[in-house]
């Protein structure tokens, strides 16, 4: 009886498959900075028993947030701080095109579009209310620079 082939399927970028060993080689750090990173509550990997693994997307924010400390020089209490108030791509300065097609992007910066304090609904309304507003004020610049 033949066996019937399977269709092989492309890993997506937030699966998590690579363990902190590997993260840590491909970053070019020791797997305690890592550690710290997630102690900090500046990343969170996936936890499979008592293995942290990481995705693709993982990588490429912890790339980011490496850039951040050491190129720019923001310590990782500075850095916390900046992401409640602002989106990681605000912070590096990221352009929309580079941002919007992102796997890294992080935003846990509370909304500043006015919302409910403490309903998750509500936040994530806001967010989103606020995203709109970015992309329209976008969309402006863009017509009326090219006018």
């Amino acid at each position: 009886m033949a066996r019937k082939r399977s269709e092989i399927q492309p890993i997506s970028p937030s699966a998590p498959i690579y363990p902190i060993g590997v993260a840590a080689r491909m970053l070019n750090v020791h797997p305690r900075t890592l550690r710290i990173y997630e102690t900090e509550g500046l990343i969170q990997p996936t936890h499979i028993g008592s293995r942290r693994m990481f995705s693709a997307d993982d990588i490429q924010w912890i790339t980011c947030l490496r850039t951040l400390i050491h190129e720019e020089g923001i310590s990782i209490p500075g850095l916390k701080k900046l992401l409640e108030f602002a989106p990681c791509w605000e912070i590096k300065g990221c352009p929309a095109d580079i941002h919007e097609n992102c796997g890294g992007l992080v935003d846990r910066a509370t909304p500043r579009v006015p919302h409910k304090a403490g309903d998750a609904v509500a936040i994530k309304a806001a967010k989103e209310a606020e995203k709109e507003k970015v992309h329209t004020g976008t969309q402006k610049k863009k017509h009326s620079s090219s006018g």
